[in-house]
């Protein structure tokens, strides 16, 4: 697993790098990535280990947030239902692409934050509320999911850190809580 002083800080040049394709099968260093990123995920999500191995809560960590400039990011997004304890979307995707993206825009009304930016960024991040995402998994096998809200707006922001982008890139610096028009605020 990783632990908070794996995590690459904002101003390091590997985040605003465009990462490189992976290539299948994978290689140790890549299959070891998976294993470790998904398991800060899970472990950062439980209050007590969070609090035990000084975590910073999670729902993403692209590979480049750990120094690895490669399209890979680990996803675990939990359940929206307090019923159902199966997560909304968890899987390590690998080479994402979204094929296809909702005119609409949604945005988090508490903003966004990252594992790699230690400075809060007040702001709404407008993203596409509906995205179909192409990618693959640790086995190379191919996966096409629609996802949507919540979901929807994780799978971007870490595609964006594949992409060398961070979040506040798309924060509008006149007007931090300014959304483009019929925005779907989720909280």
């Amino acid at each position: 697993m990783y632990l908070m002083k794996d995590i690459v800080r904002d101003g390091d040049p590997v985040l605003r790098k465009r990462a490189a394709k992976v290539e299948f099968p994978l290689s140790k260093e890549d299959q070891e990535f998976a294993k470790r990123a998904m398991k800060y995920l899970e472990v950062s999500q439980d209050p007590v280990l969070c609090e035990k191995y000084k975590l910073r809560a999670g729902v993403g960590l692209a590979a480049p947030q750990v120094g690895i400039s490669k399209q890979m990011a680990a996803v675990l997004v939990p359940s929206l239902d307090e019923d159902d304890d199966k997560p909304s979307f968890k899987d390590v995707i690998i080479n994402p692409v979204i094929v296809s993206e909702s005119v609409q825009y949604g945005a988090l009304t508490e903003g966004e934050g990252c594992l790699s930016v230690d400075k809060d960024v007040p702001g709404y991040v407008p993203r596409h509320d509906r995205i179909t995402l192409r990618y693959q998994d640790v086995n190379g096998e191919t996966h096409q999911v629609r996802l949507k809200n919540y979901p929807a707006i994780v799978c971007q922001h870490e595609i964006d850190h594949l992409h060398g982008v961070l979040f506040y890139d798309h924060i509008n610096k006149e007007d931090p809580f300014k959304a483009p028009d019929d925005t779907i605020m989720i909280s």
